[in-house]
């Protein structure tokens, strides 16, 4: 495996995109882009997989991943293409990522006539099977809806060449593994370029580059730091008990006063009464969560873009892939569920030089899920105190001065009209006097002048103890994860990912069991990737010789009965359908 060199301060400052010898129709896209220069990753990738060589490479979001591997793909495409199969296949863990990768191609390749297709679960499949009836040049899909297509022999990869799988170590934690494997398994094998980035190289990604890739270029792109090794992302946390954490929250964030910023949460419910809080503190909040059509999903994106909010509130799954140039802060309502969770999340601020901070809210009992995060990243979470009343009031008269300061540098002139009011009020009362009542008419105008805020009582955090990896499973992984837990025979109980659904639950029968290889990650995969219900809503899991039962939230059932129609789990249909038996006595098959 070669081991590609750091790119040096001297490489940043002269290459070029001309010197990557992209076409011509790519540099003028890039010009037309406002593209000037390469990013390291693009710099480090690019020539490699222009030679056709494959290529596993580490490197976060925002780093410019995406353009790495979509140049050369569209470089490969000859001119006036006309195949029905497609050239290059990208394999992404979400409908989200999908839709960007696609955009990206389509920015890239427009003036090559690029047929770029995306398909994912939740998107109407006869558009799907129209579009790749009439032929299509890149498919960037998910992996439960690529296998679908493979298994009804609606996508062909007879014509296949390259093959990207995008957020590698994502898609492995959703369940993927077994998609993934099978995929790879009916690609041409003479002649694939194989391609794989991930944000982070566990081992399981390391067995799926020594099983599929040949003498792979390895490449590590670190995010870029400030002059001193100082990370741009500033990481603190506050220790708040459960019942304080909204008001915790709000205090936080009338303190650091975000551009934009993105609050993650670990249910959708949770996400929805959030919004609601934050909307009545007077925040331009957004929700977004797996029970919105993608339609709610790009006008809610559109409104954070254009301004028109300035607070997201997200679960994880929805929220991957997603890339909001102007965000400034990651706030994690709860302490994510594992480390490289927390640096998926925190990667979305800090980019392009930008300075960005990274918060947490964690409950007295999970500080030493923080801890174990610092171990594992080897970078410290400052705990700070939560703001008082006394820090809120004198942020907000903060702002009030900055609001007064640049009324008086940038409207001098607008005013003059004003003078005769403070002339007729300095007659009766000191020029001192009128200017700090016109401050607390402006302070209280803009919201600063509330006495009704409650101090949040501050607690300590419990005693740590090392004891392995978040949620105390000794650092379990989420479905498909190392171990795979829950292959065994007779399997009952929860899956990996822990968690499961709130309020009322109802199980779901699974016309697939142990005899037909099935897993909990399997199930959980197919549920996630087909619906939009994330891992965290999925409770207990049996799996018997022929069916398996799944519990999940009693409100969603019928949405993931109707997603899962027509899919298949580990390439084979199932039925799928509520469960028709009471609890304690035997379900019947059909």
């Amino acid at each position: 495996m070669t081991v590609s060199p750091a790119p040096s301060d001297d490489a940043s400052d002269t290459t070029t995109f001309a010197d990557l010898a992209l076409r011509r129709e790519l540099l003028d896209a890039l010009t037309g882009l406002g593209y000037e220069e390469p990013t390291p990753i693009q710099r480090e990738a690019i020539p490699p997989l222009l030679e056709g060589r494959d290529l596993l490479g580490q490197a976060a979001t925002g780093t410019g991943k995406t353009a790495a591997f979509a140049l050369p793909i569209l470089q490969r495409m000859e001119p006036g293409r006309s195949a029905i199969g497609p050239l290059a296949l990208v394999l992404v863990p979400t409908r989200e990522l999908a839709v960007q990768v696609s955009e990206a191609l389509h920015r890239y390749g427009r003036s090559l006539g690029a047929r770029v297709l995306p398909i994912y679960g939740g998107q109407p499949i006869g558009r799907q099977l129209n579009a790749l009836k009439r032929g299509v040049d890149v498919v960037v899909g998910t992996p439960g809806r690529v296998l679908d297509h493979i298994s009804r022999n609606t996508l062909r990869l007879d014509e296949l060449r390259i093959v990207v799988l995008d957020e590698a170590d994502e898609m492995l934690d959703m369940g993927f593994a077994e998609d993934i494997e099978s995929i790879l398994a009916e690609t041409p094998d003479g002649g694939r370029q194989t391609v794989l980035f991930s944000a982070t190289m566990p081992p399981r990604i390391d067995r799926i580059a020594r099983a599929h890739l040949s003498d792979p270029v390895r490449i590590e792109i670190a995010r870029e730091t400030s002059a001193g090794d100082t990370p741009l992302v500033r990481q603190s946390a506050y220790v708040v008990a459960r019942a304080h954490k909204p008001a915790a929250l709000g205090r936080v964030l009338d303190v650091e006063s975000p551009t934009a910023a993105i609050v993650f949460c670990r249910t959708r419910d949770e996400v929805d009464q959030l919004t609601e809080t934050l909307n009545g503190r007077g925040y331009r909040a957004e929700a977004l969560h797996g029970g919105m059509t993608q339609e709610q999903r790009d006008r809610v994106m559109a409104r954070l873009r254009n301004g028109t909010a300035d607070l997201l509130v997200a679960t994880d799954v929805a929220a991957r892939g997603l890339d909001v140039e102007q965000l400034t802060h990651v706030v994690n309502y709860d302490v994510p569920s594992s480390p490289e969770s927390y640096v998926h999340r925190i990667g979305r601020v800090g980019r392009a030089g930008r300075e960005g901070a990274a918060i947490t809210l964690a409950e007295p009992r999970e500080h030493r899920y923080l801890k174990t995060i610092e171990r594992v990243t080897k970078q410290r979470i400052a705990i700070e105190k939560i703001p008082t009343v006394a820090d809120l009031h004198a942020r907000k008269l903060e702002m009030t001065r900055a609001a007064l300061n640049e009324s008086l540098l940038e409207d001098g002139d607008d005013l003059a009209r004003f003078r005769v009011v403070v002339e007729t009020l300095a007659d009766e009362f000191d020029v001192m006097e009128v200017a700090l009542a016109a401050v607390k008419l402006a302070h209280e105008a803009s919201g600063g002048g509330s006495d009704d805020e409650e101090e949040i009582p501050d607690v300590q955090p419990r005693p740590f103890k090392e004891r392995g990896g978040p949620s105390g499973r000794g650092g379990a992984r989420g479905p498909g994860g190392a171990g795979g837990g829950g292959g065994a025979s007779g399997y009952r109980g929860r899956h990996p990912r822990g968690g499961g659904p709130s309020g009322p639950t109802t199980r779901l029968f699974v016309g697939a069991g142990r005899s037909a290889g099935i897993r909990p990650q399997d199930l959980v995969g197919a549920i996630t990737g087909e619906s939009q219900l994330t891992g965290r809503e999925i409770g207990a899991i049996e799996i018997s010789d022929r069916f398996s039962l799944v519990e999940i939230p009693a409100a969603r059932a019928d949405e993931v009965v109707i997603a899962l129609r027509g899919s298949t789990i580990k390439g084979r249909k199932a039925n799928v359908r509520r469960e028709r038996f009471e609890r304690g006595t035997a379900p019947q098959e059909g």
